[in-house]
């Protein structure tokens, strides 16, 4: 029911107006029809300003409070590395918080204590290989990660286990015809097609 049955619903108890049909009726139903309209609009409003619900201009503006956009396309992604960059504050150097700040980046990464001091070592664990991206995720991470910190990066490359694990030969890994690139984000433990 839209606004115009909710307004009939109020007045029909007075009995003094002819709601349905009449100069009255046909008054509340562009009345509601407008009512309608702009609680649509303002429904729409309300979800591009909560960022758990933005999709489209809303979430283009909250990433605009940050000097980076997220790497990330998917709308949960965009999402999840606004929140973490909202969550920085700059006093917590725990590794816990030191893991939020790095979702910011907009790639799932974790980050450890090194075995030299100020060391943190960050790995990404959606990744194989180096990111596409990482000249601009490096300079992202270094930008919110606190810059006492040295910070060195590790990559998860194939392993002649995995390789061999795959069951491919020499002829089979030659015809995939894959670059370096490919080659060292590829994740070889599945099947290949």
């Amino acid at each position: 029911m839209g606004y115009a049955g909710h307004m009939k619903e109020l007045l029909r108890p007075l009995g003094i107006y002819r709601l349905d049909g009449g100069y009255s009726g046909s008054e509340l139903d562009v009345e509601g029809a407008e009512l309608d309209a702009f609680s649509a609009s303002a429904d729409a409003a309300l979800d591009e300003m909560l960022l758990a619900t933005a999709e489209g201009d809303g979430l283009a503006a909250w990433e605009e409070l940050f000097p980076y956009r997220p790497l990330r396309t998917d709308t949960e992604g965009r999402r999840a590395a606004v929140a973490a960059l909202m969550r920085i504050d700059g006093s917590s150097f725990t590794p816990e918080a030191l893991n939020g700040t790095l979702a910011g980046s907009g790639f799932s990464a974790v980050a450890e204590e090194g075995a030299e001091p100020m060391t943190v070592i960050v790995r990404f664990t959606d990744v194989r290989g180096k990111p596409p991206e990482f000249d601009e995720v490096h300079r992202r991470i270094e930008d919110i990660l606190p810059c006492h910190l040295n910070v060195e990066y590790v990559f998860a490359y194939p392993t002649w286990a995995e390789i061999e694990s795959g069951g491919l030969t020499w002829g089979e890994l030659d015809a995939m015809e894959l670059t370096w690139d490919e080659f060292e984000r590829h994740d070889f433990s599945q099947p290949q097609t």
